[in-house]
C-alpha cells in the first residue's frame, strides 16, 4: 500500500509545468457545402392530431396519498418495542 502511494508522489512530481500545445485533425470534406437530403416523412402510416389549449394537472396526474410523519414515526415506535430483544449481554 505505501509503494503504490509513494510511486504516485514520483510520478506527479515529474510531471513538467511548460505548456503543451495540442493539434487536432483536420477534416475539410466535413465543412463543404452540400446539398440537403430529400424530405422524409416521419408521419406516414399515422394520423395527423393537433391540440390546443392546456389540461390542469388534476385532471392528468394520478391523487398521491401521503402518510404524516408523526404516524410514520409511531409505527416504527410500535414495530421497535415489539421487536425481539437480545438476551445475552457481554461483560468483559
Amino acid at each position: 500500500m505505501f509503494a503504490t502511494s509513494a510511486f504516485g508522489q514520483v510520478g506527479t512530481s515529474s510531471l513538467s509545468s511548460q505548456i503543451t500545445e495540442y493539434t487536432f485533425a483536420s477534416h475539410p470534406a466535413k465543412a463543404d457545402f452540400k446539398e440537403m437530403g430529400h424530405p422524409q416523412n416521419l408521419l406516414d402510416s399515422s394520423g395527423y392530431t393537433y391540440a390546443q389549449g392546456e389540461r390542469p394537472l388534476w385532471e392528468v396526474a394520478p391523487e398521491s396519498h401521503e402518510i404524516p410523519l408523526g404516524d410514520i414515526a409511531r409505527a416504527i415506535r410500535k414495530e421497535h418495542e415489539s421487536t425481539k430483544k437480545a438476551t445475552a449481554t457481554w461483560q468483559n
